[in-house]
């Protein structure tokens, strides 16, 4: 390499010729217990050997002791209520996104003609789940729409499919909570990434194999063909009793309005309950203490009952106000609800799990089975994934308090991957039980619908983490996380991108009809497999390309780094979080010289 072309003291480094963007880049403030490369840099992404600072139970005296156990247990009062507050800010905000959304997305999944489009469909999955922030009511919509002939199980099968993709949204606005610390952030970010990525490439994998051959129908036909059905109860819904009595003061919805909305069986109601039950008054001669023994009315002749409508007790009961302004109203409280709590646990979790006790669960939840059966310990996380999905009743929850043990360095990325998958197989067998015990009517289509969506996620598995070399979905993690550490305004560019404007932009092309979908998307797509196929190529087979194609150098700047668009979002957004770390900023104007590109081996 010539050595007369440097930058900011150092030789550059071999430049990835994709984007153009140094992995070396991090927290500037990381420590260096970090296990370090081979060129010196410290990788960010690897759990480091935490080192114990404090003294020892045995070095401590009386006192010191009392007041070592006081502290660890506010600290555990306050890990556990933030926890419960984080949860309950959780479904605060689903109940705020139904509010703002629950009459869009009904419109949306009621339009059953352009349900009937695969690409269209698997959008309005994406599009419904993230507006009512619940794949349990968007699944309940799809499975009346079958019960009641509106849709067909094989036009419900993208429907399903997009539902399983919008549920990674909620792991996505979690990992914002923690932007401040670029160090975090990158593994926060990466971890709920690896499950969006995960999301997206089984079903755009699985998208066009289902509309030519329909496996999912007819794998889910055959497993019902061959059970005998009978209907069940429900699965204890633990967070649920933990909840509800803080979240029932709050706010509560009806779920049958968002129901029918969604099969067009619905008036304008508001989606605010009101009233939560009824009492039987009974009006007689001398009969109005038999009531009391008899636990009804009485059965006199001269003897009348009326019904009385009871309210609801909750903040908003009787509101003036309409369902959007208390959506607004409860999405700002449970958003700063929310990132209180998250900034609270992931300082508490930063003070507990240090040393020999962080250094303990760090190694647990990592830990392998020995040599040759350590492959297995990828197969056990999925089943742990799944378990304490099931137990707790919500994928989301899961997700969203597995990804700041991530920011924090207790659980690896290679370990969160199978964690998402299970929790994806969790949800799945919830739905499940929650079909079996729908009425005779519905029970059919329900559980056909609960099987689809258990097959799409295990045909998940199957594509990409049984065969290592195919686990896509890590590398295009911690790209995404080495990214929005340097450039954090990426992350917000990736929520809208993937969960709203493209989703859009099919939907709208599909809308236009198949021909105008296949003449805007098909070059598209070309163009993105081609760039895709010439990446590959230069990093692994440069001399199989032409010398122009060998780099991207001949492109404009603002096509082949993210630079010029920092600088325009930085003048946007004047603040220290939106801009990159100094050394970040000289050497990625280093690489961008021609020259210097040009001095660089391939």
């Amino acid at each position: 390499m010539p050595s007369s072309l440097t930058c900011a003291q150092d030789p550059p480094a071999t430049l990835d010729t994709v984007g153009l963007v140094d992995q070396r880049l991090g927290n500037a403030g990381t420590s260096g217990s970090a296990p370090i490369l081979e060129d010196g840099d410290v990788d960010p992404w690897a759990l480091p050997q935490l080192k114990d600072t404090g003294q020892s139970w045995k070095e401590l005296s009386m006192a010191g002791r009392v007041l070592q156990g006081a502290a660890d247990f506010l600290k555990a009062c306050g890990l556990l209520g933030s926890l419960y507050l984080f949860i309950c800010s959780l479904d605060i905000l689903s109940s705020a996104f139904q509010l703002l959304g629950s009459k869009v997305a009904g419109d949306i999944f009621k339009d059953n003609v352009v349900l009937s489009n695969p690409v269209a469909g698997l959008v309005i999955g994406v599009l419904g789940t993230v507006l009512v922030q619940s794949s349990s009511t968007s699944s309940s919509i799809v499975v009346s729409m079958v019960a009641s002939k509106l849709l067909t199980v094989r036009a419900s099968v993208p429907v399903i499919m997009g539902v399983n993709v919008g549920t990674s949204v909620t792991s996505t606005l979690v990992s914002m909570a923690q932007s401040g610390d670029r160090d975090a952030f990158r593994r926060a970010f990466g971890g709920s990434a690896v499950h969006g990525v995960f999301n997206w490439l089984t079903a755009l994998t699985l998208l066009p194999l289902e509309s030519a051959a329909a496996p999912l129908e007819r794998l889910s036909a055959l497993a019902l063909g061959a059970a005998s059905l009978q209907p069940g109860g429900r699965a204890p819904d633990i967070l649920k009793v933990l909840t509800r009595p803080l979240t029932r003061l709050i706010v509560q919805l009806d779920a049958d309005v968002i129901t029918g909305r969604g099969t067009g069986n619905a008036t304008n109601s508001s989606l605010i309950k009101r009233w939560c039950g009824t009492e039987v008054q009974t009006t007689a001669g001398n009969s109005s203490t038999c009531a009391a023994a008899t636990g009804g009315p009485c059965p006199a002749r001269n003897s009348s009952a009326a019904e009385e409508q009871l309210p609801c007790r909750h903040l908003f009961e009787g509101t003036a106000l309409a369902d959007l302004a208390v959506g607004f109203i409860l999405l700002a409280a449970s958003l700063l609800v929310l990132c209180a709590c998250l900034a609270l646990i992931v300082k508490l979790l930063s003070s507990t799990l240090r040393g020999r006790v962080g250094q303990a669960v760090s190694t647990v939840v990592n830990a392998d089975f020995p040599s040759p059966f350590g492959w297995l310990s990828g197969y056990l996380a999925i089943l742990v994934g799944a378990g304490l999905t099931f137990a707790l009743q919500s994928s989301s929850v899961f997700t969203a308090a597995v990804v700041p043990l991530m920011g924090v360095r207790v659980i690896s990325l290679e370990r969160a991957y199978p964690l998402f998958l299970g929790s994806n197989i969790g949800t799945t067998t919830t739905a499940l039980l929650a079909a079996l015990a729908s009425p005779s009517d519905m029970l059919i289509s329900a559980v056909q619908v609960a099987l689809i969506h258990f097959f799409f996620n295990l045909a998940g598995i199957l594509l990409w983490y049984v065969v290592p070399v195919l686990r896509l979905p890590i590398p295009l993690a911690k790209r995404f996380g080495d990214l929005t550490a340097r450039y954090r305004w990426v992350a917000v560019a990736y929520l809208l991108l993937s969960f709203l404007l493209l989703p859009l932009a099919a939907c709208g092309l599909s809308l236009a009809g198949s021909t105008v979908l296949a003449a805007v998307g098909g070059p598209l797509l070309v163009l993105v497999l081609l760039i895709i196929l010439v990446a590959i190529l230069q990093r692994h087979r440069p001399a199989w390309l032409p010398r122009r194609l060998r780099s991207w150098t001949w492109l404009p700047l603002w096509l082949r780094s993210l630079e010029p668009w920092d600088r325009l979002v930085s003048r946007c957004c004047p603040c220290k979080a939106c801009s990159p770390p100094q050394a970040a900023a000289k050497e990625a104007h280093c690489y961008e010289n021609p020259e210097v590109l040009a001095s660089q081996q391939l």
